[in-house]
C-alpha cells in the first residue's frame, strides 16, 4: 500500500502540455528536435566555441611577453597593464552585461552585441601596435574588455537555460574549457605566427600586424553568436520560453537579496582564479629563467593547463553530475593547486608535471563551482548573478596583475608564487565557511544527486501551497496513512 507522502510526490511531476506544437520533416528527427538529448549535445559545441575567438585573444599578450615588451619599449609593470586594463571596465560591466541579458538585451542579442565589443576592441589593440602607440593598445584592451567578460557572461546563461537538471556541470565546465583552449592556441601560435610575420614587418609594426592576424579569430565568435542565435530562437518556440529571456521581470536591486552563499562562491572565484590567469600571463619568463626553457617550450607548459582541462572536463563533470558533492570537488581542487604552486616554487622539479596536474584541479573547480550558482539563484537572475561573479573576479584579476608586475620588477618570481600560495589559502578559507554555512541550512551544495531531487520536490510543494502551516499530506492520504 503507498503511503499519503508517496502520492503526493506523484503529484507534484509534471504533466506534458497537451498543445505542444507539432514538428514534421527533419524538424522531427532526434537531432533537430530540442526536446531531445541528442539535439542538446548537437548545440553545445556552438554554446562552447563562442567564447573561443575572445579568450585566443585575451592572451595575446602573454604569448609575445618578451617581444611585444622589446618592440613597444616598455617594462614589466607596464606590459601587465594590458591585462588589468581588460579587467577593469569589468568590474562594473560584467554585472551590468548580466543584468542587459536577464532584463533588456535577452541572452541572443547580447552575446551577439558582446561579440561585437570583443571584434571592435582587438582591431584597436592591433592598430595601436602598427602605428607604435601603447596608449592605444590599452585602450583596444579596454574596449575588448568590455565585450569579453559580457560575452562569458552570457555563455553561462546559455548553459544554464539549456541544460540545467541535466548535464550542468558538465557543460559549465566544458565551455570554460574550450573558451580557455583558446589561449593554449595562442600559446603555441603566436610566437611562429611574429617570426613569419617579421620577415616582413620590424619592431612594433611586425607585433601590430600580428596582433592583427589574430584578431581574425574574434570573428568566429560573432559568427557563432548569430548562428545561436537562430537554435535558441527555434527552441523558445518549441520549448514554449518568454521571448528572449531567462525568467520573470528582474531588478537590479535583487542584489541585495542574493544569499551568503553567492557571495561566498564569488570570493572562491576570485581568489582561486587569481592564483591561476595572472600566473599565466607572466608563466613565460618563469620558465625561461627558472626552468631555462626556450621561449616556444615555455608557451607550451603555459598552455597545458588549458589543454588537460579540455580534455579532463567533460569526464570530471559527468563525474560531478554523479556524484554531487560539489563543495568537496572544489577543496579537492584547491588543495591540488596548493601542492603544483608549491612544488614550481620551492622545488626544480618538472614543471609539466605541476602543470599537468593545475590542469586537472583547475578543471574540477570550473566543473564544480559554477554549477552551484544555478542552485542558489533563481534561473530568471542567473545572468545577473553570473554578471557580479565576473565583476568582482575581475576586480581581483586587474589588482593582482598589476601587483604581479610590480612584484616580479622589485622582488623576483619566488615572491610572485608566495603571493599565489596566500591566495589559495583564502580560497580554502572560504570554500569551509560555505561547506559548514550550508550543512548548517540543510542547503544543496553539497548534496548527491538523488539528494538535490528530493530536496527540490520538497521545495516546490512548500512553495505550492500558499499557507506555510498547510500539512505536507492532504486529509484524503491521511486515513491510507494510518
Amino acid at each position: 500500500m503507498s503511503t499519503g507522502a508517496e502520492d503526493a510526490e506523484v503529484r507534484v511531476e509534471p504533466v506534458p502540455e497537451p498543445d505542444e506544437p507539432e514538428l514534421t520533416g527533419c524538424g522531427a528527427s532526434i537531432c533537430c528536435d530540442p526536446r531531445r538529448p541528442v539535439h542538446r549535445f548537437m548545440v553545445l559545441p556552438l554554446i562552447c566555441f563562442i567564447g573561443f575567438g575572445s579568450y585566443f585573444c585575451y592572451d595575446g599578450p602573454g604569448a609575445l611577453q618578451n617581444d611585444l615588451k622589446r618592440d613597444m619599449g616598455i617594462n614589466t609593470s607596464q606590459y601587465s597593464q594590458l591585462y588589468a586594463w581588460y579587467s577593469w571596465p569589468n568590474v562594473v560591466l560584467s554585472m551590468v552585461g548580466g543584468f542587459l541579458i536577464d532584463r533588456v538585451f535577452g541572452i541572443r542579442f547580447g552575446a551577439i552585441v558582446f561579440s561585437l565589443f570583443v571584434c571592435v576592441g582587438q582591431v584597436i589593440f592591433a592598430l595601436g601596435g602598427i602605428v607604435d602607440l601603447f596608449w592605444l593598445m590599452v585602450a583596444g584592451r579596454f574596449v575588448f574588455g568590455i565585450g569579453g567578460e559580457s560575452l562569458c557572461v552570457a555563455v553561462n546563461t546559455y548553459a544554464v537555460q539549456w541544460y540545467k537538471g541535466k548535464e550542468l556541470n558538465m557543460v559549465l565546465g566544458l565551455t570554460l574549457s574550450v573558451a580557455r583552449a583558446g589561449s593554449t592556441v595562442n600559446f603555441n601560435v603566436m610566437k611562429p605566427l611574429y617570426d613569419a610575420v617579421s620577415e616582413n614587418f620590424d619592431g612594433y609594426k611586425a607585433t601590430g600586424v600580428t596582433l592583427m592576424i589574430a584578431g581574425s579569430a574574434t570573428v568566429l565568435s560573432l559568427v557563432l553568436s548569430i548562428v545561436m542565435w537562430y537554435f535558441d530562437k527555434r527552441a523558445q518556440i518549441i520549448l514554449r520560453r518568454d521571448e528572449g529571456k531567462t525568467g520573470e521581470e528582474v531588478h537590479i536591486t535583487d542584489v541585495k537579496d542574493f544569499p551568503i552563499s553567492f557571495w561566498m562562491l564569488t570570493t572562491i572565484c576570485v581568489f582561486y582564479y587569481s592564483a591561476i590567469f595572472p600566473f599565466v600571463s607572466f608563466g613565460q619568463v618563469f620558465f625561461i629563467r627558472k626552468f631555462e626553457m626556450s621561449p616556444a617550450e615555455a608557451n607550451s607548459c603555459t598552455g597545458v593547463i588549458y589543454i588537460i582541462s579540455l580534455v579532463a572536463s567533460p569526464i570530471i563533470g559527468l563525474s560531478i553530475d554523479f556524484t554531487g558533492r560539489n563543495i568537496l570537488w572544489v577543496m579537492a581542487s584547491v588543495l591540488m593547486t596548493v601542492g603544483c604552486h608549491a612544488l614550481m616554487a620551492f622545488s626544480f622539479v618538472n614543471p609539466w608535471v605541476a602543470m599537468s596536474i593545475l590542469g586537472l584541479a583547475f578543471s574540477m573547480l570550473a566543473s564544480a563551482l559554477w554549477p552551484m550558482v544555478a542552485l542558489v539563484i533563481p534561473e530568471r537572475q542567473c545572468g545577473t548573478a553570473y554578471g557580479i561573479m565576473q565583476s568582482v573576479q575581475n576586480l581581483g584579476l586587474a589588482l593582482v596583475n598589476m601587483l604581479g608586475g610590480t612584484i616580479v620588477d622589485n622582488s623576483g618570481y619566488l615572491v610572485l608564487e608566495v603571493f599565489f600560495l596566500a591566495c589559495l589559502c583564502a580560497t580554502m578559507m572560504a570554500a569551509i565557511v560555505i561547506l559548514v554555512h550550508d550543512a548548517a541550512r540543510g542547503g544543496s551544495l553539497n548534496m548527491t544527486p538523488g539528494q538535490r531531487r528530493r530536496f527540490d520536490a520538497c521545495s516546490k510543494r512548500a512553495l505550492s501551497r500558499p499557507d506555510d502551516t498547510e500539512p505536507l499530506v492532504t486529509e484524503d492520504d491521511q486515513p491510507e496513512q494510518q
